[in-house]
């Protein structure tokens, strides 16, 4: 018997339409807000949805700016509506950005991961909501990495937009659960509350593979960048390219000071990584663009096996590394000779305590 399709909850116009029509709407979102093929905003002013206000997140609304790069407010090109950036010179709605506003509604695809900032941005909505006592209105999509959890628990002294809460890098749970534990478990700040609405995904438990439409973020091009990711990404932290700058961002990683190992590639600009690392240079490393498996655990191997034969070992972390994994356990962990094995083996107990908290708040069947 075939199974039903998976079915977002901004698909499922019938959920909230009704709910929205008459009052003054903030809409979060990005390229990725999607109602069968129509632009989330789009298809809310279409069916008579008063948006008054839009907010972006890391990337931009319609458009899709570097990684990392800051965001100018602007006018949305397409409805002429204000889009105000949360990733430029404010991370956080201000009291006049919500003078005029009844309820925010998000829908951006996320991919699961600690440190892509998404959950960082609809943590800081929750939290300007909160204190405004505004409700906050979250359209579900499914995680692409909601099959596991693995990783370390966040040092809540390298709290940071690449990681707020203490939860591993990877959580395994969709948007709207996340904003579920967020709000309950106290973390936004001050411990606020907000009024939250989760409209959730239909035909969806944890285990099933979903492969995303609409590419999330500028160097997130396809499923085994988007898997490969949790791992791969620490490359950021260190004195490699990540592959941005190539068709095959987290997919390969490189430098030109690692010896020649058969395979080699020179990263140049491309949409999404105009400056890439080591541009027009040619760098030596390892293409996973085949790796086989679909990982169901975050991967410490490749970094250990670049910085075993990196030939300047005080210069191959950044400090960018420590916000990447949550403090410096991970580092200390890498120079003194741990294996992945032994390494991954010390998350278990911060593994099995925020399992606990996870449980609570989960809304589709888990993993296990």
């Amino acid at each position: 018997m075939e199974k039903a399709p998976i079915t977002p909850g901004a698909c499922r116009p019938g959920k909230y339409l009704s709910r929205l029509k008459g009052k003054r709407v903030a809409f979060v979102g990005n390229q990725t807000s999607s109602v069968n093929g129509r632009h989330t905003l789009d298809f809310l002013l279409e069916n008579g949805v008063e948006v008054v206000r839009i907010f972006g997140p890391e990337h931009g609304f319609r458009e899709m700016a570097d990684d990392a790069t800051p965001v100018k407010d602007r006018m949305d090109t397409v409805t002429g509506l204000p889009v105000v950036s949360l990733f430029g010179d404010i991370e956080k709605p201000t009291p006049e950005h919500l003078k005029d506003i009844e309820v925010f509604v998000y829908d951006i695809q996320d991919v699961g991961v600690r440190f892509y900032t998404y959950i960082s941005t609809l943590s800081f909505i929750m939290e300007a909501a909160g204190e405004a006592g505004i409700p906050v209105m979250v359209l579900d999509r499914p995680n692409p990495n909601g099959h596991y959890v693995d990783g370390n628990i966040l040092d809540p002294a390298f709290s940071s937009f690449v990681g707020r809460h203490c939860v591993p890098i990877v959580y395994g749970m969709t948007v709207g659960e996340y904003a579920r534990m967020m709000n309950r478990e106290g973390w936004l700040g001050g411990g606020v509350q907000c009024e939250l609405e989760v409209v959730p995904v239909e035909h969806y438990d944890h285990s099933m593979p979903y492969s995303l439409p609409i590419k999330p973020s500028p160097n997130m091009p396809d499923d085994k960048a988007i898997n490969l990711y949790p791992s791969t990404c620490f490359f950021e932290g260190t004195a490699l390219n990540e592959g941005r700058g190539t068709d095959r961002p987290f997919k390969v990683f490189g430098s030109p000071l690692l010896p020649e190992t058969g395979f080699s590639y020179i990263p140049m600009p491309t949409p999404g990584a105009s400056e890439p690392r080591f541009k027009g240079q040619v760098c030596h490393g390892m293409n996973l663009s085949d790796y086989p498996e679909r990982l169901s655990r975050v991967n410490f191997e490749w970094i250990i096996w670049a910085y075993d034969r990196y030939p300047d070992k005080r210069r191959f972390f950044i400090p960018f590394f420590n916000n990447l994994a949550g403090g410096t356990t991970i580092k200390s962990q890498i120079v003194a000779g741990w294996s992945a094995g032994q390494i991954r083996d010390s998350w278990r107990e911060g593994i099995l305590r925020f399992k606990e908290i996870r449980s609570r708040y989960l809304l589709y069947p888990d993993f296990e």
